[in-house]
């Protein structure tokens, strides 16, 4: 693998042949001959390293020999779209904007506040590109939205898959079922796909002038004070419930994201097959998800840096979580329209919830009880205080998190619907697929079936109390109780 200070050049075979993997051409639509510069369409990527899909737009300029414009843009009509997802979006395009100039790059960010303000303003940017380059991404949306813009667009679309370590074009359009498939299959192309590759600015400078007329207002976001902030969230219609999440638990952005990488590299990664199973331990796992989510920093570079730090086998288990755990996620919600729903399960899980479906439950929650951690479990209120405050769950805790409620609600359906929308409402990294990966297996994906039980069927099942014999369940209790009330 080449070291981190000799990246393949940009215009490279190597870099030439992940494109290839990564690219796809969403309309059958030409460039367009008169078009003013290349439009790199910021959705779900938000940032400038290691970002395929700005490498993409970068050599398409050059190409073409035009400049290249990066939007991004903010609405208020996705789903639970609220302070914390907003503020945590807005917080690392102000570190973008303030980075863009000193890179050679023209950055801009535009925010509709509300529902009847201006809906087509890629619509109209893109009427003066030569071809509009954007992310491939498998939820949020992204994906639907994509396709609607493709379809009407008078310039080629592209979209390009950055989030991934491994580009998904590796397998074929196949849906793997279990970690152990497609575990061999990722590790034979890995140390290839981490091989870095340089980042750099489009040889032409983009001129403001070529927005005359399109009638198109950026906010001016570099500039955006912390108090200006919060007031651009009371003016935008939204969920005004779901707070920021507090600095003292997570920063966004690049530089925030990098100081969190260095300080589990550093000091936690050496033992992190121990520490990443005691939940009061905040520092022995990552807590990487968030960045992630949002494209802040990518999977590769975060992958590198545990390999240049790490002992081989705690780095090989974390590697495991990031990378096979992860990418199965992404190649599930990719490839599986259902992965939200109880459709998406295998069919042994859909024959033991069948067989177990009346059996009664010992009691059941409604939504608004499990939303404000109204059960008879302290530890799982504990677990729904923590993603109230902080936008995350600890992994150990998630999975009893997500299991226990199977035995709360009457029916299945209403059980995973209940947790997708707790997760996708209060989690930084709600409506991520690593996110839909992780509830659904809850209920069997990816798993194998166990030994038949009232309620779980043949369901892998999860006792709370036996919780309290693996970690210390007291001392997570004790931090969380009175947490988000």
């Amino acid at each position: 693998m080449p070291s981190p200070t000799s990246p393949h050049p940009l215009r490279s075979d190597f870099a030439a042949a992940q494109l290839a993997l990564r690219a796809r051409t969403m309309n059958d639509v030409r460039l367009q001959p008169d078009g003013r510069y290349v439009l790199y369409w910021m959705q779900s990527s938000h940032r400038f390293e290691d970002n395929w899909a700005l490498r993409f737009a970068v050599l398409e300029a050059d190409r073409l020999n035009v400049p290249l414009l990066i939007h991004q843009g903010l609405d208020p009509t996705y789903e639970h779209a609220s302070d914390r997802i907003h503020s945590f979006i807005i917080q690392n395009a102000r570190e973008l904007a303030q980075r863009a100039p000193s890179l050679g790059l023209e950055y801009q960010f535009v925010l509709r506040r509300t529902r009847d303000d201006d809906r087509r303003v890629v619509d109209r940017l893109a009427s003066r590109a030569t071809i509009v380059v954007t992310d491939d991404f498998p939820t949020c949306g992204i994906a639907e939205r994509t396709a609607r813009f493709a379809s009407r667009a008078a310039c080629r679309v592209v979209a390009v898959e950055s989030h991934c370590v491994v580009p998904s074009a590796h397998f074929d359009g196949k849906e793997e079922f279990a970690a152990r498939t497609i575990r061999p299959k990722l590790a034979k192309l890995r140390d290839l796909c981490l091989e870095p590759v340089e980042d750099r600015a489009p040889r032409k400078r983009f001129d403001r002038a070529l927005l005359d007329g399109l009638d198109i207002t950026p906010l001016d976001v570099a500039t955006l004070s912390d108090a200006a902030l919060t007031t651009e969230l009371a003016r935008c219609e939204i969920d005004h419930s779901v707070p920021p999440v507090s600095a003292e638990h997570i920063v966004s952005g690049l530089t925030a994201a990098r100081d969190r990488l260095a300080d589990f590299t550093t000091f936690a990664l050496e033992d992190y097959a121990e520490r990443r199973n005691e939940p009061t331990d905040r520092d022995g796992s990552s807590r990487m998800s968030p960045y992630l989510h949002f494209g802040q920093i990518s999977a590769a570079d975060v992958a590198r840096a545990a390999i240049a730090t790490g002992p081989a086998a705690p780095v090989e288990k974390f590697l495991d979580e990031l990378i096979t755990w992860r990418e199965l996620s992404f190649n599930f919600c990719r490839l599986n329209p259902n992965h939200g729903k109880l459709r998406g399960l295998p069919d042994w899980v859909h024959k033991t919830m069948e067989a177990h479906k009346d059996d009664p439950r010992e009691v059941h929650y409604t939504l608004a009880q499990l939303e404000e951690a109204r059960t008879h479990e302290p530890l799982w209120n504990a677990a729904q205080r923590e993603l109230q405050e902080t936008g995350a769950i600890h992994n150990v805790v998630r999975m009893l998190w997500g299991k226990s409620v199977i035995l709360w609600t009457p029916r299945y359906k209403t059980a995973l619907d209940h947790l997708i929308l707790l997760n996708n409402k209060w989690g930084l990294d709600g409506r991520d697929p690593s996110s839909f990966g992780g509830i659904q297996w809850c209920f069997g994906k990816f798993d194998r079936p166990w030994f038949d039980k009232p309620i779980w069927g043949l369901i892998r099942p999860m006792s709370i109390p036996r919780a309290y014999e693996k970690f210390d369940a007291e001392g997570y209790i004790a931090r969380w109780r009175g947490a988000a009330q």
